[in-house]
């Protein structure tokens, strides 16, 4: 049941090889077959991971995690059923892909049920270098998250209290089947480190945080940089004023512009558009944002955060251009939704596989001289965005800017505009991008949004 399997290094580390998870999958398939299904798919994952967290130099919390999961989806013409089991015995596994088969027979004919193409699976499985697992112990973790907070505390004799510091590290192996004999797996691994600390001044009390994201245990932050930095944006919130209502340019950075991007990401995908969901429904190779954006997926970076050489439908991945400077050029669809839409599958099923914004020419000290007068935003609160209107309201802190310099801290505030308005409202995109980010974005300015005080 193999298409080019990729190339997978042998198990460790107590997880399964890629050779058990095949043949698991082969289980599934071909109990499936014989059960009646016409077609059918699987897929299989495991994991294991580390998570510590600190508060005020004691150990709050220490978690070993080792999951998995195998999931299959039976077609019967174009009855669909689907089960998950965590039994990966072959009576565990018959048993659901028999409750499958048992709910394929049971619901109605969907017309756009199925797999994808097979002429459209995944060939080549190119090294994406995603693999880094970290010989971390428990104890090294809690030193870490101690060191992290230890730096919070020293960054600003303002800072007080500590909601602590975390240490993870994760490492999984996923796998996909389907009787088209698409077989392909991936190994990959997941650190991070964060710190969040509160800073007081008689009765004001702020709180702020920083992290570090990375697949290679070397590329993070140091825990004294990241807790020196919580430290400092934390103190820096202190003697936050309220504004009045107004009209101004609003500046959301990497960590914040990443969610903006993924408003735009919902709104084009296919679920989206053939239940007619979003309001760039029928917008396709029109002009929605501004000349100073263009988007593109790039799904094969070596050691991308959402790097994959195929989809979860086995459906190879390719380097697609969704703006080009400002004109929407193409959606994101999985064969479902693509024949929904009388359209082909876009390899995305599962979402955008890097999504990477072209960076312009300021860094984020340049785009806050660009903006001369505005806000910068550091913390956004609630998911006030509706894709249907694109209507778009969030809580806001931040900081107001004069001269193209921080004048002083702000908070109670409301930002809201419209999404479409909002796109084409885009002035800039900062060369500050975050290389770890599976959406890799540099500062985002937009010329005019509302901004409510409370």
């Amino acid at each position: 049941m193999s298409m080019n399997p990729s190339p997978m290094p042998a198990a460790d580390s107590g997880l399964p090889s890629a050779e058990l998870l095949q043949a698991r999958l082969d289980v599934a398939l071909s109990h499936a077959r014989r059960g009646g299904a016409s077609a059918a798919e699987a897929s299989v994952s495991a994991s294991r991971g580390l998570t510590v967290n600190v508060r005020q130099k004691e150990v709050e919390s220490l978690e070993f995690q080792q999951d998995r999961e195998l999931g299959l989806t039976v077609y019967i013409g174009q009855r669909k059923g689907h089960a998950t089991t965590g039994d990966w015995s072959d009576a565990g596994i018959a048993q659901a892909v028999d409750a499958a088969l048992a709910i394929a027979a049971a619901t109605g004919e969907d017309p756009c049920n199925g797999l994808a193409d097979p002429a459209l699976m995944a060939r080549e499985f190119p090294d994406l270098d995603l693999d880094h697992p970290w010989d971390l112990s428990a104890e090294a973790a809690v030193d870490l998250a101690r060191a992290c907070e230890a730096a919070a505390f020293a960054a600003d004799p303002r800072i007080t209290g500590s909601e602590g510091a975390s240490v993870s590290s994760h490492r999984g192996i996923s796998a996909y089947a389907n009787t088209h004999g698409f077989f392909g797996a991936r190994r990959g691994t997941q650190h991070s480190l964060s710190c969040a600390v509160v800073a007081s001044a008689g009765e004001d009390m702020q709180r702020d945080y920083w992290y570090s994201n990375a697949r290679v245990p070397g590329e993070l932050m140091t825990p004294e940089a990241i807790g020196d930095k919580a430290g400092r944006r934390a103190a820096a919130r202190l003697g936050a004023r309220k504004l009045a209502t107004r009209r101004a340019p609003v500046l959301l950075p990497p960590e914040l512009a990443r969610g903006f991007w993924g408003h735009f990401t919902g709104a084009i995908s296919g679920g989206a558009l053939y239940r007619k969901a979003s309001f760039l429904v029928d917008k396709l190779g029109e002009t929605v944002f501004s000349r100073a954006v263009t988007l593109r997926q790039q799904p094969q970076l070596r050691r991308g955060a959402a790097s994959a050489a195929y989809d979860h439908e086995g459906v190879a991945t390719r380097e697609r251009t969704l703006v080009e400077q400002g004109r929407l050029e193409g959606w994101l669809l999985s064969s479902y939704s693509a024949r929904k839409l009388g359209l082909q599958t876009t390899g995305n099923a599962g979402g955008v596989f890097n999504l990477v914004v072209e960076p312009g020419a300021f860094d984020l000290p340049g785009l806050l001289l660009e903006m001369r007068e505005g806000l910068l935003v550091t913390e956004l609160l609630g998911h006030g965005a509706n894709l249907v209107s694109g209507d778009y309201s969030r809580g806001a802190a931040g900081f107001w800017i004069e001269n193209g310099e921080i004048a002083y801290p702000v908070d109670e505030l409301t930002i809201a505009g419209n999404l479409a308005e909002m796109f084409r409202g885009v002035v800039a995109v900062g060369r500050d991008v975050d290389p770890h980010a599976g959406i890799r974005t540099g500062s985002v300015l937009i010329d005019g949004m509302t901004i409510a005080g409370h």
